[in-house]
C-alpha cells in the first residue's frame, strides 16, 4: 500500500513549536525518572507485582474524568512482538469526541461498545526492554473491542488527547499525553492508513473485515524521540 506522509517542513511554524515543547515535555520525563535509575514503564509498574502478558497495566486503566482520554500499558507474548516489550493503547472515550461524532455504520454480529462505554482507539506506542519509545501502531477493531470511527474523526480526537493528573504517574501521564502532540502529524498519518488497510482487506477477504483475526495490525511506523525532536528543531531553525 502506497501513502503519502506529512511532510514535517511543511507544517506551520506555530504547529512546529508546539511539537517542540510537547518534545521538551517527553524528555523532561526521562530526566527526571533517569535521575533514580527509571524509566517510563518501569515508573508505571512500580507497584504492580508480578508482570503478565496481556493483562492491563494499571488495574482499570488511566483515565482522565474531563478530557474522557484513556490508556493502558500490556505485553503480548514475545514472539508476537519481536524487540518489544509492552505497548501502550491509548483512547477517546466518547463524552470527549465532539458533539454529532458517530462509529461508522455496522451490520456484523459482534457487539460493540454503546453509551457512555463507547470508545475509540488512537494509536498505540511500542516500548522497548529499556523503557522507551520505539514505534507507533494502530490495530483492527477486535483488537481492542472499539467502536469503530473515522479516520477524520479520529484524527480529531488526537487532539484532544491529554491526562492531566498525577495518578498513578504524573511523569507517565504527561509523557503519554506529550508523545501523542510530538509525533502528531505521524499519529493521523497512521489513522488514515488505517482505514485504507481496512478497506482493501474489505476488498480481497469476505466476511466481517473489523473481526477478521487474520488483520491485526492496520498500520506501523518505527520512532525515535531524539531524532524527531532534532528534525523539527532543524526545520523551525
Amino acid at each position: 500500500m502506497t501513502t503519502e506522509r506529512t511532510s514535517l517542513e511543511d507544517l506551520p511554524r506555530d504547529e512546529l513549536e508546539a511539537m517542540i515543547e510537547a518534545g521538551d515535555d517527553v524528555l523532561e520525563c526521562h530526566r527526571v525518572l533517569r535521575q533514580t535509575n527509571d524509566n517510563i514503564v518501569g515508573e508505571l509498574l512500580r507497584d504492580a507485582g508480578t508482570f503478565y502478558q496481556w493483562r492491563h497495566y494499571p488495574k482499570g486503566d488511566v483515565f482522565d474524568r474531563t478530557s474522557h482520554s484513556q490508556y493502558y500499558y500490556h505485553a503480548h507474548p514475545k514472539a508476537q512482538r519481536p524487540g518489544e516489550h509492552g505497548h501502550f493503547h491509548t483512547f477517546m472515550r466518547t463524552k470527549g469526541m465532539k458533539q454529532g461524532v458517530v462509529p461508522v455504520d455496522y451490520d456484523g454480529e459482534a457487539e460493540w461498545p454503546t453509551g457512555n462505554d463507547t470508545l475509540s482507539h488512537l494509536i498505540a506506542i511500542s516500548m522497548d526492554s529499556k523503557g522507551f519509545a520505539i514505534g507507533l501502531f494502530t490495530v483492527n477493531r477486535w483488537v481492542t473491542g472499539e467502536a469503530w470511527y473515522a479516520a477524520d474523526d479520529v484524527c480529531d480526537m488526537v487532539d484532544d488527547f491529554v491526562i492531566d493528573h498525577a495518578r498513578p504517574s504524573w511523569p507517565v501521564n504527561r509523557w503519554v499525553t506529550g508523545m501523542l502532540r510530538l509525533f502528531r502529524p505521524l499519529v493521523k498519518d497512521l489513522v488514515r492508513e488505517r482505514d485504507r488497510a481496512v478497506d482493501e482487506w474489505r476488498q480481497s477477504h469476505p466476511g466481517d473485515t473489523f473481526q477478521d483475526k487474520k488483520l491485526e495490525i492496520t498500520s506501523q511506523e518505527g520512532i525515535s524521540v531524539e531524532r524527531q525532536i532534532a528534525r523539527l528543531r532543524a526545520i523551525a531553525g
